[in-house]
């Protein structure tokens, strides 16, 4: 059993390093403007908040190597996108990382350390920062529901990377069973949430992948309406060119009447007939 469980521990820590790659082709993209545009800096800080956590609780357990490993390298990795992101970002976005880096890594995460070691026994110690890890990681899961909500708005996967939502898929996979296996549910539990939503953003994108076929479909949802309102703006306007016409034909009438015409010495058409002077 515990030879399986090294098994997906470790085939978990090769699918999570691949997690940690895939967001490169979002900071190439970055890169090649200049600029973070809609990227947030957000689920990288929080990201390296996690690996903390993670590494923390792995000290307190034994034979977690593998948990060890996996995060230290996590936090290398998210520390350099979060440099290279506060060095593309604008002043705002800049300002609201460093402020968001300071609440959660240094005060939020010093905060943990400090209770757990003085307030809580060593016996119990590790569930409690277990405890921590599995809420946090409940809500590092859920946090994609705002990248769901914006793809399902603008029905573009511009910001939703499809080889994140792939990767953080097989990873919840493999953990969850190394988990299992070792009967550490606070590893376990997250990850059934993490598969279900990974599963839900890869749907999204093969929905939503082509934005030409998006746009065709709402120009298409449209049309109807648009010629709703052109029929009604030609009926509305029917009964007013009627009344024109009927006013140019009266007009017409008019003028033809008070034609004067001169038909044997007699002039026809003034208000009365009369002889020449």
């Amino acid at each position: 059993m515990n030879q399986l469980a090294f098994v997906f521990g470790l085939l978990g820590n090769v699918i999570s390093f691949m997690v940690f790659l895939a967001p490169i082709p979002t900071f190439y993209t970055i890169f090649k403007k200049k600029s973070t545009e809609g990227f947030q800096s957000v689920p990288y800080v929080v990201g390296l908040f996690s690996a903390q956590l993670w590494i923390y609780y792995a000290f307190l357990k034994p034979e977690t190597t593998l948990l060890i490993t996996i995060n230290t390298v996590g936090c290398f990795v998210q520390s350099a996108y979060i440099c290279f992101y506060l060095f593309f970002a604008t002043k705002n976005a800049r300002i609201q990382t460093v402020k968001l880096i300071l609440l959660l890594n240094v005060v939020g995460f010093g905060l943990i350390i400090v209770l757990t070691h003085f307030w809580a026994n060593d016996s119990n110690r590790d569930d409690i920062v277990g405890w921590i890890c599995l809420v946090f990681s409940l809500c590092v899961f859920v946090a994609p529901l705002g990248v769901v909500r914006q793809v399902i708005r603008t029905k573009s996967v511009e910001y939703m990377p499809f080889l994140l939502s792939f990767f953080l898929t097989l990873s919840a996979v493999m953990w969850f069973f190394y988990g299992l296996l070792r009967k550490d549910y606070n590893i376990a539990i997250p990850n059934v949430l993490g598969f279900l939503f990974g599963v839900i953003q890869m749907v999204l994108y093969v929905m939503y992948k082509n934005p030409k076929k998006v746009v065709q479909e709402k120009i298409k949802q449209k049309l109807p309406e648009i010629e709703t309102q052109i029929i009604v703006i030609d009926e509305n306007k029917l009964p007013e060119l009627s009344e024109q016409i009927i006013d140019v034909v009266k007009l017409g009438g008019a003028a033809v009447g008070i034609i004067p015409v001169r038909i044997d010495n007699v002039i026809l058409g003034a208000d009365k007939t009369c002889s020449p002077v």
